[in-house]
């Protein structure tokens, strides 16, 4: 069996989670770190074909994370703050209607073409271990969503349909589906790197949430 599987959105997300590893969890392929693109189909389709890949030589994965930087829920979790999602959650995989936002899982379709549903929980074990090796981090509900929110009245229709999530990124609920499809325990790690609210660059602090990455990286040994 091989090791880690540890999916992020860009290089320099993989750079900052290599940096807190030794060289030896490196070089023993203990953890593997692929920045596989930004969104949840291309995160999904990469992640799948990894698992697959590594299935089909004898060496599947223990596990796969999601790891990255993220924007935070004001008053959930600030600039810099580590994340552990209890799970991964489409928050735009639906339909919308004068009465509102309709979940897929709403919306009729016989259970085996929705994928084990919009939520998508961490794997129990998983979780726990991260969290032991976490103390600080914040721990609750993660949205994906494929358009980053960048407006008051966005966030608060999110924090409203969403109200004990924590922070929104856009790989988690793609990476968990391939891990579901594969039977490969999975959980998502993120760092906060900007408030969700109206879009302002000025106010993201990349620097501090990739350096947080990297303080985390041991907790994936």
């Amino acid at each position: 069996m091989s090791g880690l599987l540890v999916v992020t959105a860009v290089p320099a997300e993989a750079d900052a989670i290599r940096a807190g590893l030794t060289d030896a969890a490196v070089t023993d392929a203990a953890v593997t770190v692929v920045p596989a693109g930004v969104g949840p189909a291309v995160a999904g389709a990469a992640t799948a074909r990894l698992l697959a890949l590594a299935e089909a030589a004898g060496r599947p994965y223990r596990a796969v994370v999601s790891a990255g930087v993220a924007g935070g829920f004001a008053g959930r979790a600030a600039v810099g703050d580590m994340v552990l999602g209890t799970a991964s959650i489409a928050a735009d995989l639906g339909a919308e209607s004068p009465d509102g936002f309709i979940p897929v899982d709403e919306l009729g379709m016989p259970p085996a073409l929705l994928g084990g549903g919009s939520v998508l929980p961490a794997d129990p074990r998983l979780l726990a271990a991260l969290r032991a090796a976490l103390p600080s981090a914040t721990v609750g509900p993660v949205l994906t969503v494929s358009t980053v929110t960048g407006t008051a009245a966005g966030t608060e229709e999110l924090r409203r349909r969403h109200p004990e999530a924590v922070a929104e990124a856009m790989e988690g609920y793609g990476v968990a589906v391939a891990a579901a499809q594969a039977g490969v325990p999975f959980a998502e790690l993120r760092t906060i790197s900007n408030p969700i609210g109206p879009r302002d660059r000025d106010a993201w602090r990349l620097r501090e949430a990739l350096a947080a990455l990297t303080t985390a990286a041991p907790a994936l040994r």
